[in-house]
């Protein structure tokens, strides 16, 4: 009876780490991110599994769990490089437990625009992210595939900013990661870390003051429930990598890595004109809603924000001084 039993073990190993079995049972890829259903994280997702199912024919079958489901982004990062969860999505800051310098892609005011970006920040046409993703591969156990956006973060308060000075020791929640805790303390806020889930929570009972967030993400969750302004100050380009646990996607056929891929690359393209629509659409939106919309045309000092953002930026991450210079350089 040991014999049987040893083969059903390694059998079962075989699967969970992403390998098909000699009798055609299909590799299960578990997918974790921390946004709800109706967020863009969760279309791109489920639109790349539907074309992984497809397209493979079934080979590959994609679950995605929405809603930190399988755990906060620190647990989510764990997983994956365990390998008890696939792959998923979040900010290149997240992946710096791994890698510290990946959280550059992430820097407030370093792109030109939405489409120089996501050039910049994706394996298919950055050296530099081809290069970061073999030090993830070492120290984390995963690659980034590519990344998709959900458009510009901007902020949303209870009282309104028009310049720098308007936000000193104000509580604005950031994601807790050592980057974005640097950016709203050039911004002049006090940075106050909360997990996406507990934000409307925090924004009610007055532990934060405000937040930032792509405006997706922000109609999604409703903010303007619970926030009087939106302030267009467009700090950070909402970049979101894909990632996947390498041994996982080692375990794939020749063909079927590119099958994949390929479904994940498309998916990610697929997000960008409707960011883009997004942008326009929403603002006309949050009006409606009752939100009031500070943009520079009336009196944002978008610029002394950006400078005073920068300045911090620079103190704090001295050393990704020449990273800046290559990401900005991919035209």
């Amino acid at each position: 009876m040991r014999k049987p039993l040893s083969m059903l073990l390694t059998c079962t190993l075989l699967v969970g780490l992403g390998v098909a079995t000699a009798q055609g049972a299909p590799v299960v890829f578990k997918y974790a991110h921390v946004e709800q259903t109706g967020d863009p994280q969760h279309r791109f997702a489920t639109r790349m599994a539907d074309l992984v199912k497809q397209r493979t024919e079934g080979r590959i079958i994609v679950e995605v769990y929405p809603a930190s489901q399988l755990g906060a982004p620190a647990a989510m990062m764990d997983g994956i490089k365990s390998g008890s969860i696939t792959m998923g999505n979040h900010v290149h800051a997240t992946l710096a437990r791994y890698h510290a310098d990946i959280a550059v892609f992430n820097l407030p005011y370093i792109y030109t625009d939405m489409d120089q970006g996501l050039r910049a920040s994706r394996p298919k046409t950055s050296p530099l992210v081809r290069e970061m993703n073999e030090e993830l591969i070492k120290k984390g156990n995963m690659r980034v595939l590519t990344t998709f956006t959900r458009g510009w973060r901007n902020l949303s308060t209870n009282f309104p900013v028009y310049k720098v000075d308007d936000l000193k020791g104000r509580k604005i929640r950031g994601i807790p990661l050592k980057m974005w805790m640097s950016m709203l303390k050039g911004m002049g806020a006090i940075p106050v870390p909360v997990d996406i889930g507990e934000v409307s929570t925090a924004l009610m009972t007055g532990l934060i003051e405000g937040q930032e967030n792509p405006l997706q993400q922000q109609w999604q969750a409703k903010y303007y429930e619970v926030q009087k302004y939106l302030i267009f100050t467009e700090h950070i380009l909402d970049l979101l990598p894909c990632f996947i646990n390498e041994k996982a996607f080692q375990s794939l056929s020749p063909k079927d890595r590119e099958i994949f891929v390929a479904c994940v690359e498309e998916s990610a393209e697929a997000e960008t004109p409707l960011a883009k629509k997004a942008e326009v659409e929403l603002k006309g939106k949050f009006k409606e809603k009752g939100m009031t919309l500070i943009e520079e045309k009336d009196g944002l000092d978008k610029k002394g924000i950006r400078e005073a953002v920068q300045a911090q930026v620079r103190k704090d991450f001295p050393e990704w001084a020449d990273y800046i210079k290559r990401i900005q350089a991919v035209k």
